[in-house]
């Protein structure tokens, strides 16, 4: 009978659990500009690269890529995407991912997927 009120009890208060959780990272959300942004300890060369691959390792669709400027456009859902990468100094540099349309309600995981597998990828050799 012990039993059978824990697992009642579970079972119950399992939805509230989930009512807590956050959004997932494929419904559109407003995004912060601030959150655009992150510095990775990495000269702006080896960042460029890096954007690519992640882009590339994303399935996002690349349409344009400047290397003298150091920024891409890519497509996710119809939308398109710039992303910047530019030198703080000798050993870091900053990469800004903004739509190209100014609307600021996109899916987060564009963001967290991109700048993650960069932070995984910091230290590999980039092999020409």
């Amino acid at each position: 009978m012990k039993k059978f009120f824990v697992f009642l009890s579970l079972i119950i208060g399992l939805p509230l659990v989930f009512a807590n959780e956050q959004a997932p990272s494929t419904t559109p959300q407003n995004i912060n500009f601030e959150n655009c942004t992150k510095i990775f300890a990495v000269n702006k060369e080896k960042l460029f690269y890096l954007t690519l691959a992640s882009l590339s390792a994303n399935r996002f669709l690349i349409d344009e890529v400047q290397t003298s400027n150091g920024y891409v456009v890519f497509t996710v859902n119809r939308n398109q995407y710039l992303a910047t990468i530019a030198g703080v100094d000798s050993t870091n540099a900053i990469l800004k991912i903004t739509p190209c349309n100014n609307i600021y309600n996109f899916p987060p995981g564009i963001l967290t997927n991109t700048f993650k597998y960069i932070d995984l990828n910091l230290n590999s050799d980039i092999k020409s």
